[in-house]
């Protein structure tokens, strides 16, 4: 699928690559949550992390946003799970209702994890997988089993 990517976008990944050594896909700049979402080239993210975090802390100071990374897939239902963790994600392909991919968490405590403070997580989702994927994300839903129990 086709991306652009501005200017902007492309001095962050510059910047990432500068200081971290690993390589971005492709970065997006939420301005609602005022932050960076970078989706990094699959095996690069430790590299693009680093120890204990200090590498994110690092470009947080630089760019003066919050940063958050997503590691990249080439299997949609990868690149979701990748994008929920570390919420264990179940969603595959099949689980569309009206257009749109549900989302179906294994654990009820993971619920809280993948819609994130505010909705943050499912909407870094629905920015994610539409730009990618071309595809809507819909709800987060608990698997069947797992409402019964508590």
């Amino acid at each position: 699928m086709y991306r652009n990517i501005g200017f902007k976008e492309r001095r962050y990944i510059e910047e990432l690559r500068i200081l971290t050594k690993s390589v971005a896909v492709d970065c997006l700049i939420d301005e609602r949550f005022d932050r960076v979402i970078y989706v990094i080239k699959p095996g690069d993210m430790g590299l693009a992390i680093g120890k204990k975090g200090e590498n994110i802390r690092k470009m947080q100071k630089v760019l003066g946003r919050r940063i958050e990374m997503v590691e990249y897939a080439e299997e949609e239902k990868t690149f979701i799970a990748n994008i929920f963790k570390p919420a264990e994600v179940l969603t595959s392909l099949e689980d569309v209702v009206r257009g749109k991919i549900n989302v179906v968490v294994g654990k009820k405590s993971d619920l809280g994890i993948a819609i994130g403070k505010g909705g943050s997580t499912i909407e870094k989702a629905r920015l994610l997988v539409k730009r990618f994927f071309g595809h809507e994300i819909g709800d987060v839903v608990l698997a069947h089993g797992e409402a019964d129990e508590k």
